[in-house]
């Protein structure tokens, strides 16, 4: 089975194709010559993950997944949620992103906040989504050079470090991004099952 991954990051990439069953081609948006920026106009996560695989499916006509992920900070009401890549502006950087949030923070005694990914589905032409949500805490420093986005300022609960200082072995086994594509691959082996 071969299945588009909607994204250009490769860190996303790199992180999905050491979860994802031999049996299942990943393909990057390069792979199929998609160079174009993918609208996000939803206003929410599952919203977003939803436009970009009908996107690959109805402008490329492969069978694809989609994600998109928040950072949810309860002091903030959920933001940055929906428009966490882009919290600091349109530059979209994580470090700028990074800077923002912990300014924001900087008297909130309550640090709570969970990570939360939604992948969509675009198969046999029927969308399924799937959800994973990881909760943590927002550190007042950064700590650590792995991992991208929010990792260095994000300590998972009942964990001492950031995901910026876990292999990326540990980071897959607790991540919002780990949840939901566990669930996808096992929607996906029913489907092989089935057949």
């Amino acid at each position: 089975m071969k299945l588009v991954f909607a994204t250009n990051n490769n860190n996303k990439i790199k992180e999905v194709q050491s979860l994802i069953p031999d049996h299942i081609t990943l393909l990057s948006l390069a792979d199929i010559k998609c160079f174009e920026d993918i609208p996000e106009t939803q206003p929410t996560i599952e919203g977003n993950a939803i436009q970009k695989a009908n996107y690959v499916k109805d402008n490329y006509g492969f069978d694809c997944f989609a994600d998109d992920t928040g950072l949810e900070v309860d002091a903030l009401n959920g933001a940055p949620g929906v428009y966490s890549a882009r919290f600091a502006g349109p530059q979209r950087d994580d470090k700028d992103n990074m800077d923002k949030l912990l300014d924001n923070l900087k008297t909130a005694s309550n640090r709570n906040a969970n990570f939360k990914t939604v992948i969509a589905l675009s198969l046999q032409n029927k969308i399924e989504t799937f959800t994973g949500i990881c909760k943590g805490e927002i550190t007042k420093t950064k700590h650590g050079d792995s991992g991208f986005g929010y990792d260095p300022i994000f300590r998972p609960q009942d964990q001492n470090e950031t995901f910026a200082e876990m292999p990326l072995s540990e980071k897959n086994k607790i991540s919002h991004r780990g949840k939901a594509v566990s669930l996808l691959i096992d929607y996906l082996n029913t489907l092989d099952s089935e057949n």
